[in-house]
């Protein structure tokens, strides 16, 4: 059988294949390129699941919501849509009862952010020591994170209930009348946030807690030959080595006070719990939104209502940055 092969001569006069034509040389310039596209395009098809997750659940509904809360619409037909500009907006600044959600919302956020994180501050340092039985201690404090929201706030419900609650029955031995935990504003507010400290301290005890294991021995080693006492190596090496941790922890307690809305509907226990008590004593900015577009109907309200929230956390995340720029210089 005749092959016919190119000799140097016919390459040197031209008579061979042309130049680039060489199936070999076609796959190494395919493998060439396949590999750049593996190299430069594989990231972000790793990530891009992220992304199409975000746009279709977040990034949508936000641009979605903001829309509507420019328009008049009802839940019942919210297919017709009548254009009201930024009417919504004014009318919740002269509502009262968004300025009364708004100080609830801030006063219980306080109540539960700054006991809950110190006390999660201080367990999580108890339990950064080596002590028998850790593991059951660190599973423990997580228990009541895992424990579902309706569970935990009818559970504390009872046990501020006026005329039978435990808590009630706890401060009669010490001479106190009972206390109508639900009607009365402070008591009410402070019982609300008592949910929250109870379901929340564990876990940020436990974030804290992973933050002080990875700070080097040797700075505890070095503060203890300085002469430091176990305070001052908790407030000089514990306390700046988890400082980020410290403000994750503050912007997750402030998202979360600021969305708070089972705690108090299920207090309310019935048609209270929507509007946050007889006088709106404890509604929420959650409640305020539930109430607007799922009891009067008024999703363009609602809608407000929810952008007021969003406008809100950044508001809170500007003065943060401020505030924290500010330290560093005057540091």
């Amino acid at each position: 059988m005749a092959t016919s092969t190119s000799s140097p001569q016919d390459r040197t006069t031209g008579t061979g294949p042309p130049p680039g034509t060489d199936p070999g040389v076609k796959r190494r310039r395919r493998g060439a390129l396949l590999h750049r596209l593996d190299v430069k395009g594989a990231p972000y098809a790793f990530i891009a699941p992220f992304f199409v997750v975000f746009a279709a659940f977040s990034f949508y509904p936000l641009i979605y919501t903001s829309w509507i809360s420019l328009h008049r619409v009802e839940l019942a037909s919210l297919n017709f849509m009548e254009w009201v500009g930024f009417d919504n907006y004014l009318a919740l600044v002269r509502d009262e009862r968004f300025w009364n959600a708004l100080g609830n919302t801030i006063t219980i956020g306080v109540l539960s952010t700054v006991p809950q994180l110190l006390m999660a501050l201080g367990l999580a340092h108890l339990l950064n020591y080596r002590l028998r039985g850790s593991t059951f201690f660190r599973v423990a404090s997580l228990t009541p994170y895992a424990t579902s929201v309706g569970a935990a706030a009818l559970v504390f419900t009872m046990l501020f209930e006026r005329d039978f609650g435990m808590i009630n029955w706890g401060l009669s031995l010490f001479g106190f009348e009972h206390l109508d935990w639900e009607n009365n504003k402070w008591a009410a507010q402070a019982a609300i946030s008592a949910i929250v400290i109870w379901r929340w301290t564990g876990y940020n005890a436990l974030l804290y807690l992973a933050a002080m294991q990875a700070i080097p021995r040797d700075r505890y080693e070095a503060a203890a030959i300085d002469g430091a006492s176990r305070w001052q190596q908790f407030t000089k090496v514990t306390v700046p080595g988890i400082r980020s941790t410290i403000v994750f922890t503050i912007v997750l307690s402030t998202i979360g006070a600021t969305q708070l809305f089972g705690e108090p509907l299920i207090f309310g226990q019935g048609p209270n719990g929507v509007t946050g008590g007889a006088d709106n004593q404890y509604q929420t900015l959650g409640l305020l939104l539930y109430e607007e577009g799922w009891k009067s109907y008024q999703m363009g309200r609602a809608a407000t209502v929810a952008w007021a929230m969003f406008l809100l956390l950044i508001l809170v995340f500007v003065v943060q940055r401020l505030v924290k720029r500010f330290l560093a210089r005057k540091a």
